[in-house]
């Protein structure tokens, strides 16, 4: 039986070429070839498959049979490869229909979602995004292996990834409206003393928010533990329980009305959102293009006059 690796590429360029000119001279010419050069190698393929492949006809050659199917599969072969090789090289977002995968929590998902799929379907409308929350332990393999394409948030412990800062954020306290805590002004200190008095709800999957109810020793004052961040605006409208999350997404809550916002001077309250990839597909023209809408969607006039200073390798 014929393996592929028994026949040279260039041969089925040169079968394909004769093919569509039916001519041995014309398909030497559109190659670079001489004349012989081209009978020798055709006269190679035809030894390999046992087949004349091509008959003399009028004004050329014309094929045979087999020849006829396989010029199907050659041709196919040859245009997958050519356009696998040019991948890299090509990317038109308005007739894209590429999927890409990005890791993002469900407060992610909430803050930047929303404008990132506007701003997509606008430019990019065959285009699909799918969220992939991850351990952020097993980010840096996933985006290196290609099964993420990028990971948003606030990820101190992901190492050896390209990244970009483009906000500030910082944790506070969200509380109904009306609520007893709000009704008369504390010092910085006094307020931060005062968290005793509030009881919380708070996220299992949201590590940050957990560790600071752990520091500021109100772990006891956990009332509720869910597993899903969106419950959370709906709980606190409706008791008296309180939670920590970003400033920019109780920010969107609070101006529907119901809600009040508190910020205490507590430790490791603030924190930056970087957008990360592995510096293996930085060169992708798809990944390039998203990257850049997303950083100019999300990045913070700050972020974005020192971008070359924080786009960088944590590996380096």
């Amino acid at each position: 039986m014929l393996k592929l690796h028994d026949i040279d590429l260039n041969l089925l360029r040169l079968f394909d070429a004769v093919y569509r000119a039916r001519s041995v001279s014309r398909a030497a010419e559109a190659l670079g070839l001489t004349q012989p050069a081209a009978s020798q190698g055709l006269t190679r393929l035809r030894l390999l498959l046992k087949d004349a492949l091509f008959v003399r006809a009028p004004g050329g050659v014309a094929p045979t049979p087999r020849a006829e199917r396989l010029a199907r599969a050659v041709q196919a072969a040859l245009s997958l490869m050519e356009a696998a090789l040019n991948e890299s090289e090509r990317f038109d977002p308005a007739e894209s229909q590429r999927s890409f995968r990005i890791h993002m929590s469900d407060i992610g998902e909430a803050r930047f979602l929303p404008e990132l799929m506007a701003a997509v379907q606008a430019r990019a409308p065959g285009i699909r995004i799918e969220t992939r929350p991850l351990p952020a332990d097993a980010i840096a393999q996933a985006l290196d292996e290609g099964r993420i394409d990028l990971a948003f948030g606030f990820l101190p412990s992901v190492k050896d990834t390209r990244q970009a800062v483009m906000l500030s954020d910082r944790y506070i306290v969200l509380l109904r409206a009306g609520h007893p805590f709000t009704r008369r002004k504390r010092s910085p200190q006094a307020l931060l003393d005062e968290l005793q008095q509030l009881e919380f709800v708070a996220v299992r999957t949201h590590t940050n928010p957990l560790r600071i109810l752990q520091l500021l020793k109100l772990e006891a004052r956990v009332r509720l533990t869910t597993e899903h961040f969106m419950v959370l605006p709906s709980i606190v409208r409706s008791t008296d329980l309180a939670v920590l999350m970003p400033r920019s997404i109780a920010l969107g809550f609070a101006g529907q009305g119901g809600y009040a916002l508190v910020e205490p001077a507590f430790a490791l309250r603030d924190f930056d959102v970087a957008l990360h990839w592995s510096a293996r597909f930085e060169a992708d023209p798809g990944l390039a293009w998203l990257r850049g809408l997303i950083l100019q969607l999300f990045t913070e006039p700050a972020s974005k006059a020192s971008a070359s200073s924080r786009q960088k390798s944590s590996a380096a």
